[in-house]
């Protein structure tokens, strides 16, 4: 029986590795990409564009 207890925290951990992956291969893609896509590219300019100020804040005197 202790051969039981010595293999069922690896099986555990392989089974939630599988399902960790199998969750990660699926939503790759599908009707969300564009979105998810568009965002990366949005966030990536602005990122790129240097940065910006929207609005005047505080000043401070150093």
């Amino acid at each position: 029986m202790d051969y039981v207890s010595a293999l069922l925290p690896p099986v555990v951990m392989a089974i939630f590795f599988i399902g960790v992956i199998r969750v990660i291969v699926k939503t790759q893609g599908g009707a969300n990409k564009a979105k998810e896509d568009a965002a990366v590219d949005a966030a990536l300019a602005r990122a790129e564009g240097g940065p910006r100020s929207a609005a005047p804040g505080p000043k401070a005197d150093a």
